[in-house]
């Protein structure tokens, strides 16, 4: 190898370190909801001294000890700092954390594996808060978010709406003709198929866009490229080849923002309402119902529906509408809904996104 080929390995080594820095940070403010105080001086000696036991000839044993010392001193400074623990599903630079960071900017983010972690997570009180998509603008409902919705104990707090921008990214800048496969999410394959098959990349399906992106920086395989937001291309630090390349036109994700303690909206500013029912199967309850909204001049932000597991042929019906339960045209909508439904869950009340979150 010759000076820069050294280079660029020592710099992929750095990127890499500094990653797994940030999880292991990320893990440690985990670990805090677990102990009764900062300080385990006990599992602190293990650390180093498992440390210690490395036979690793180019890292002298008293570095390598130190350098622990002066992470675990900055694990638990953070830790000092009580800071809000909000979960996305993901791995950092996944739409989640974008969410994520423009509902809690301040807040630690935490990724999960699956969406089930997530409300999970928040109702046995391990995270503060998590963030979940629920919609998409072209692609329609998330399923599975909201089938986790249904059995929540968990109340929705928040909302936010992220663009979608799908980036081509390599770990070098390199030319179209170089490469040969591209991994993502298959959402995001599918979302960008005709950009793919011009290029004539082969997809690969990974569990994760910012996944996708995170194995590209570490692993460097030839000839590939991952398709992710621009945060992704940021953490990881890759080169991105083209911006925009969803084959259709401008879309978003809508994101909910889950805790345990529903909340008490403000006054002033808009503010909406989630919430979930079911429908005896009978003709025109679906309509009875929606009629209620529409004398009201209440207006519907989103309806959705999914099968009943446990009633074949039912469904269950998701409901969005502007206002707050205590409203004076709302109050009473809500106690009739009541009446002409066989079950209903209110999910929560909060704020409108007006689009002016800010990121951090």
């Amino acid at each position: 190898m010759k000076l820069d080929d050294i280079r660029r390995k020592v710099d992929k080594i750095d990127r890499e370190l500094l990653v797994l820095l940030h999880e292991r940070m990320g893990l440690a403010l985990r670990a805090r909801r677990f102990k009764d105080e900062v300080v385990d001086a006990e599992r602190e000696e293990a650390v180093l001294e498992r440390a210690g036991r490395l036979n690793l000839s180019l890292v002298e044993q008293s570095f390598g000890q130190q350098l622990l010392r002066t992470i675990i001193e900055e694990s638990k400074r953070l830790q000092g700092e009580a800071r809000e623990l909000v979960a996305f599903q993901g791995e950092h630079g996944a739409y989640g954390e974008l969410a994520a960071r423009r509902l809690a900017p301040d807040a630690a983010h935490a990724p999960c594996l699956e969406y089930a972690d997530v409300f999970d997570g928040v109702e046995q009180g391990y995270f503060d808060r998590g963030v979940v998509p629920v919609e998409h603008s072209l692609e329609g409902s998330v399923t599975q978010v909201n089938d986790l919705l249904i059995k929540t104990t968990a109340s929705v707090v928040g909302e936010v709406n992220v663009p979608v921008s799908h980036c081509l990214m390599a770990v070098e800048a390199s030319d179209y003709r170089e490469l040969r496969v591209v991994y993502s999410h298959p959402e995001a394959l599918a979302q960008c198929a005709g950009f793919i098959e011009r290029l004539k990349l082969e997809p690969r399906p990974f569990y994760d866009t910012a996944g996708a992106a995170k194995m590209l920086a570490r692993e460097n395989p030839r000839g590939a490229a991952a398709i992710a937001s621009p945060l992704a291309a940021e953490l990881y630090d890759l080169a991105i080849l083209k911006e925009g390349i969803d084959d259709g036109p401008p879309s978003s994700t809508r994101f909910l923002l889950l805790a345990q303690e529903p909340l008490t909206a403000p006054p002033g500013g808009k503010s909406k309402c989630s919430t979930i029912f079911a429908t005896a199967h009978e003709a025109g309850s679906l309509f009875e119902v929606l009629r209620l909204f529409a004398e009201s001049q209440i207006n519907l932000t989103r309806i959705a529906s999914t099968p009943r597991r446990d009633d074949p042929g039912n469904y269950t019906f998701f409901l969005d509408f502007e206002g707050r339960p205590e409203d004076e045209k709302v109050a009473p909508v809500m106690d009739e809904l009541k009446k002409r439904t066989i079950e209903m869950k209110f999910l929560g009340s909060y704020p409108v996104d007006n689009g002016e979150g800010a990121e951090k």
